[in-house]
């Protein structure tokens, strides 16, 4: 685990910084992402940041939605809706079933032994 990934543990490790969705999968992914981006999305699942959560989520959501355009993408779609999740109990139960198949399908996702860029 590189410096930067047991950092962030160590700081959503506190009662004062806990994560929101309090789901040790998320974690488990959000510890696979790449510093800057894993920073990122750890202060974005702080529940002092609902305020700029809910904005994020619905604007990538509209982008989703909007991916005919140039620039947009359909890969805002389930961002926005797994940021939305945080906040919404009936994306809250989607979001658990997806990683249910998620521990089912890609086991090695949650594998903290393998690489955080290995492909395989």
């Amino acid at each position: 685990m590189s410096a930067a990934s047991s950092e962030r543990t160590r700081e959503a490790a506190g009662p004062a910084s806990e994560l929101a969705g309090g789901d040790p999968r998320l974690d488990k992914l959000v510890d696979r992402l790449p510093p800057r981006m894993g920073d990122a999305v750890t202060y974005l699942l702080k529940p002092s940041s609902r305020w700029v959560r809910i904005p994020s989520g619905a604007l990538l959501v509209a982008g989703g939605v909007l991916s005919v355009l140039p620039l947009l993408g359909i890969w805002m779609l389930p961002l926005g809706l797994a940021l939305l999740a945080e906040d919404v109990p009936a994306l809250r139960s989607s979001r658990s079933k997806v990683f249910d198949w998620i521990e089912r399908r890609k086991p090695h996702w949650l594998d903290p032994s393998i690489a955080k860029n290995d492909q395989s």
